[in-house]
């Protein structure tokens, strides 16, 4: 099934603490803190959309800004409204995956280690092709392996669920080609502007997120 292969969702947006506080309003599930990406300018607030998928918004850490830069993780310095960034793919050979979507025309980018330190000091690696690599507009996903650590799904505010998840994208026939080569059950239709819509379960009754 096409939703048991999705790891999480990124929501990007360029206040993360102000952000926390629309979802809760507008799903009824409050975000808790993730923790700072170390180098990578960003840091998150999750939530989980069942037993092993969740929401990730993430944004600008201001602890981490220089001169006001963006970071250009997720296509955050180029969004001007919060938005559905990404999803993201569970492999467990992220690395032999990225290989052989290349020869399918696909670059997932170099397959790199990733950490977070979380709110009490802990520290969560993972493995993950390239955030940055051009994936169709995130309408592709990245890939990750959270190898040893705790997956994110399992401690973080229940009360949501991810029911359904589908893309579009002006070039459709060309998208849906890479997607088939990649054996993902994406539903895509022609749109204006490439697009993510995930339909959840809330407290406040079915919402679309996009």
């Amino acid at each position: 099934m096409f939703l048991k292969k999705i790891d999480h969702l990124v929501y990007a947006t360029l206040d993360l603490e102000a952000e926390v506080d629309v979802l809760e309003q507008k799903l009824g599930v409050r975000a808790i803190m993730g923790g700072q990406h170390p180098g990578k300018g960003t840091w998150n607030a999750l939530m989980s959309l069942g037993e092993n998928v969740y929401l990730e918004i993430i944004g600008p850490d201001p602890e981490q800004m220089v001169d006001g830069q963006l970071p250009n993780k997720f296509g955050i310095d180029q969004i001007t409204a919060s938005r559905m960034s990404t999803w993201v793919l569970k492999s467990d050979d992220p690395v032999k995956l990225a290989a052989d979507a290349k020869a399918y025309g696909i670059d997932f980018g170099e397959v790199q280690d990733g950490s977070r330190k979380q709110t009490d000091g802990a520290l969560l690696t993972w493995k993950l092709s390239n955030p940055v690599a051009d994936r169709e507009s995130g309408i592709l996903p990245f890939l990750i392996d959270w190898g040893q650590s705790p997956h994110p799904a399992h401690n973080t505010p229940k009360g949501c669920e991810l029911l359904h998840l589908r893309a579009e994208h002006p070039e459709a026939d060309r998208i849906q080609a890479l997607l088939d080569q990649l054996n993902l059950e994406l539903p895509l239709t022609k749109g204006e502007a490439p697009k993510l819509i995930a339909a959840l379960r809330t407290p406040n009754g079915e919402i679309e997120l996009s």
